[in-house]
């Protein structure tokens, strides 16, 4: 559809239970080689969920901030997740034949280096104190949006954690990230002005109406991008 509209769109491939450090190099390399082959300088970024941890360490760590003009983060867990911190503490001995299977499954499906303990690790919950809001790279315009499920009935597939999540932390989420949590650089709020959970923003398994939201959601994104000058 974006490219339909004119734009240059690439989808870069990262392991879905890869690690941040891990994913950020293979980013690293995927955009090198397209920036090379494009004989363009510089990227923008539009990182859902974890690709946005994975987007910032490539920016921050790994010295790519001069190829990357923008980075739009959607509903990522800046600030961690609640799931992930509950999972995590449980005893090693009980999650390690889960992580175990995990990544053996993943590995078959396509993961080069799966390593989804760790995963669960880097997605835990930061505390307000240690938590810094502040871009590093202001050489990169940073912005994200967030989610938001009103009630279990928005997402059947994401009702429990849903629930879950209301019911210990109390604070809205989209079924999996919290708003506070998706918040980095300039936060420019929901993505959409109708319930829309953490599954259904990438549409996957989305209704006609929703859909719809859902592209011109992107398109105006993308559009607001090119307005600035990226």
């Amino acid at each position: 559809m974006l490219k339909n509209a004119g734009y240059d769109v690439y989808t870069a491939r990262t392991d879905s239970f890869g690690t941040v450090e891990n994913n950020a190099l293979q980013l690293k390399e995927q955009i090198e080689t397209l920036l090379q082959k494009r004989c363009a300088e510089k990227v923008n970024i539009i990182a859902y969920s974890k690709g946005g941890l994975d987007a910032r360490y490539l920016i921050e760590k790994l010295d790519m901030e001069k190829h990357v003009a923008s980075l739009t983060t959607i509903s990522a867990p800046h600030k961690g997740t609640k799931l992930a911190t509950i999972f995590y503490s449980y005893p090693k001995c009980l999650i390690k034949p889960f992580t175990f299977c995990l990544n053996v499954l993943y590995k078959i499906l396509g993961d080069k280096n799966p390593n989804s303990l760790e995963v669960l690790r880097n997605l835990q919950e930061i505390p307000e104190e240690e938590f810094s809001n502040e871009v590093v790279c202001k050489s990169v315009y940073s912005q994200s949006y967030s989610l938001r499920m009103d009630k279990y009935g928005d997402d059947i597939l994401l009702g429990i954690p849903f629930a879950l999540l209301k019911k210990i932390d109390g604070g809205r989420c989209d079924g999996a990230v919290t708003h506070e949590s998706s918040q980095w650089g300039e936060y420019k709020g929901h993505c959409t002005d109708t319930p829309m959970s953490h599954r259904q923003i990438i549409d996957f398994m989305v209704g006609k109406n929703k859909k719809q939201k859902i592209y011109e959601f992107y398109l105006s994104l993308c559009q607001d991008l090119a307005d600035r000058g990226f």
